[in-house]
C-alpha cells in the first residue's frame, strides 16, 4: 500500500468525515486508524501499535509547539483577566469608528506580526476580537482575516521561520543558496500576494459572498457563542492598554531575539544566517517563557492582579488551548501515517509529478495544483514544499534561476493555499482558536474565498509557464483577480438583501 494511490485514503477519509459530521476529533482519529490498517495489512493489533508509534514520534518532535501554545494560552488568560483586553477595546472603540476600520486594523496587525504564523494567529485574535465583536464582524470573517495574514504573509517575509524552512528544503549540492532562491520567489508567489489584494478589496468594498455571506446573515443580530471547550475568563484586574501592548511587544522582541540566539548570533553568524539556521519552535518557547516572567513582575508589582489570580491563569490558559492542542496532535499523527516511513504519500505524488515532467510549459501550474492537493490532504505546507522543492530542483536546472524561482514559487503558493483551506492544517486550527470561531464554520466559510484566489493563481502560472516569465504570471493573476472581484461585487450588490 505504501507509495501508491491508497496512501490518499487516510486524509480523504478524515477530511470527508470532518466536513460531513462536523466532528473533527473523531474524524481525524478514524483517518489515522484507516491509514494504520492499510499499512498493517488490516492486522488490528499491529495497526493500533502503529498509531501509538506515530503519535509518539510526531507529538514528540513537535513538543516545543505544544509548550508554546500552553504558554501563549496563559499569556492570553493573563491579559484577559487583567482587564487589559477590555481597556484596549474601550480605547480602540474611540479610535476605530466603523466595521471597515476594525477589519483593516486586524489585517494590518496580522501583516505586522510576520515572524511566525502560530504566534500571528493567536495574538491577532486576542487583541482584535473585542473590537470586531463590537462592530458586528462575524467570528468567521475575523478567522478568515487572521488566517489570511498568517501563512500567506510569513511565506513572503524574509525574516521569518518560513524563510528558514524553505531554504532548508533545497537538496544538498543543488548549486544555489536557499535564502537567495527564497528571495527570488517572493514576487512570483501569487497566492500570497493576491490574497492580500483580495482582503483589501473585500474589506474596502464590504463584499461577502458564498458561505461567508450566509454565515454573516445568520449571526448578524445575535451574539456568537464561544466554542464549548473554551470557558470565559472573568475580568478581575484593573489593567490598562499598556498592559496589553507592552507584553505583546516584549513577546515579539524576545521571540525574534531567541531566533537570533538559537541561530548562532552569539557564535559569529550574521543576522541572515542566524534566522536561516534558527530553531523557530524552541525560539517561540523561550520568548513566551521569558515574557511570562516579565508579566509576573510587570503585573504584580503594579498590583494589576493578585498572585492568586496570576496562578489561576495557568489552568485557564491551558484549558483554552486544549481543543487546538488535541486537533494539532491528531493532525500531526495523520500526517505521520502518510509519511515516507509508512504510507509514503509523498512518494506517490513524486511519481505523478516526475511522470508529467516532460510537459515543460505546464510545470508551474502542475506544481501549483499538486502542492495545493498535497497540502490540503496532509494539512502541512512545510511538509509539502519539503517534498516538492527537491523535485523541482531535479526537474529544472539550477542554471536557469528565473525558471527555477517561478516553479518553486508555484510550489510555495500551492502549499500555502492547500494549508489555508485544509481542515487539519495547524494555522487553520489556530485561526479558529484565535477568533474563538467554530472550526468547521471557519473552514467552510473561507474555502470559497481561497479558491477564488487560487483560480486566478492557476491562470497566472499557466501563462507564466507558457511565456517562461514570472512577471507576466503576476500581471495576469493580478488583472484576472481584479476583474473577478468586480464581477462578484456587482453580483453581490445586485442580490436582494
Amino acid at each position: 500500500m505504501s507509495g501508491t494511490i491508497w496512501a490518499l485514503i487516510p486524509p480523504i477519509v478524515a477530511i470527508a468525515l470532518a466536513l460531513w459530521t462536523k466532528e473533527v476529533y473523531l474524524s481525524l482519529l478514524i483517518g489515522i486508524l484507516s491509514g494504520a490498517l492499510l499499512y498493517a495489512n488490516f492486522h488490528v493489533l499491529t495497526a493500533v501499535e502503529t498509531v501509538i508509534d506515530v503519535m509518539n514520534w510526531k507529538i514528540g518532535d513537535n513538543i516545543n509547539i505544544l509548550i508554546f501554545l500552553v504558554f501563549l494560552g496563559i499569556l492570553v488568560a493573563l491579559i484577559t483577566k487583567s482587564g487589559a483586553s477590555r481597556a484596549y477595546g474601550e480605547w480602540a472603540s474611540k479610535k476605530i469608528t466603523s466595521q471597515k476600520g476594525a477589519l483593516f486594523s486586524t489585517m494590518f496587525l496580522g501583516i505586522l506580526i510576520f515572524v511566525d504564523d502560530y504566534f500571528n494567529c493567536l495574538t491577532v485574535g486576542t487583541v482584535m476580537r473585542p473590537v470586531t465583536d463590537k462592530y458586528k464582524v462575524s467570528r468567521a470573517k475575523l478567522a478568515y482575516i487572521i488566517d489570511a495574514t498568517a501563512a500567506p504573509v510569513c511565506i513572503i517575509a524574509p525574516i521569518s521561520s518560513w524563510a528558514a524552512a524553505v531554504g532548508s528544503s533545497l537538496p544538498e549540492g543543488s548549486g544555489i543558496d536557499g535564502f537567495s532562491l527564497f528571495l527570488r520567489t517572493i514576487p512570483f508567489n501569487l497566492y500570497a500576494l493576491l490574497t492580500i489584494i483580495f482582503m483589501i478589496f473585500i474589506i474596502s468594498r464590504n463584499t461577502d459572498y458564498g458561505t461567508m455571506k450566509k454565515y454573516h446573515e445568520e449571526h448578524r443580530y445575535k451574539k456568537e457563542k464561544t466554542p464549548d471547550s473554551d470557558e470565559e475568563i472573568c475580568i478581575t484586574g484593573k489593567g490598562k492598554v499598556i498592559d496589553l501592548i507592552l507584553p505583546i511587544v516584549v513577546l515579539i522582541f524576545l521571540c525574534i531575539s531567541a531566533m537570533l540566539y538559537t541561530g548562532g548570533i552569539l557564535e559569529g553568524n550574521s543576522i541572515m544566517d542566524a534566522f536561516a539556521n534558527c530553531s523557530s519552535s524552541l525560539s517561540l518557547v523561550l520568548g513566551s517563557f521569558f515574557t511570562l516572567i516579565f508579566m509576573f513582575f510587570f503585573y504584580l508589582i503594579r498590583k494589576v492582579i493578585t498572585f492568586q489570580e496570576f496562578c489561576e491563569s495557568f489552568v485557564q490558559g491551558f484549558k483554552a488551548m486544549t481543543p487546538a492542542i488535541m486537533i494539532l496532535c491528531l493532525a500531526w499523527s495523520l500526517s505521520g501515517i502518510c509519511d515516507a516511513d509508512y504510507l509514503a504519500l509523498g512518494t506517490f505524488v513524486s511519481k505523478v509529478v516526475a511522470g508529467n515532467a516532460f510537459i515543460g510549459v505546464l510545470l508551474p501550474a502542475l506544481f501549483f495544483i499538486v502542492a495545493l492537493g498535497l497540502a490540503f490532504a496532509t494539512g502541512t505546507s512545510w511538509g509539502t514544499f519539503g517534498i516538492l522543492i527537491p523535485i523541482v530542483v531535479a526537474v529544472i536546472s539550477s542554471g536557469n534561476v528565473s525558471l527555477l524561482a517561478l516553479n518553486v514559487a508555484a510550489v510555495l503558493a500551492g502549499a500555502v493555499c492547500g494549508d489555508h483551506i485544509s481542515p487539519i492544517s495547524d494555522t487553520t486550527i489556530l485561526a479558529s482558536a484565535g477568533a474563538q470561531c467554530d472550526h468547521i464554520s471557519h473552514v467552510s466559510t473561507q474555502i470559497p474565498y481561497a479558491l477564488t484566489v487560487a483560480g486566478c493563481c492557476l491562470a497566472g502560472y499557466l501563462v507564466g509557464g507558457i511565456t517562461a516569465n514570472g512577471w507576466i504570471a503576476l500581471g495576469v493573476g493580478f488583472v484576472l483577480e481584479i476583474i473577478v472581484l468586480f464581477v462578484i461585487n456587482a453580483r453581490t450588490k445586485s442580490d436582494p438583501a
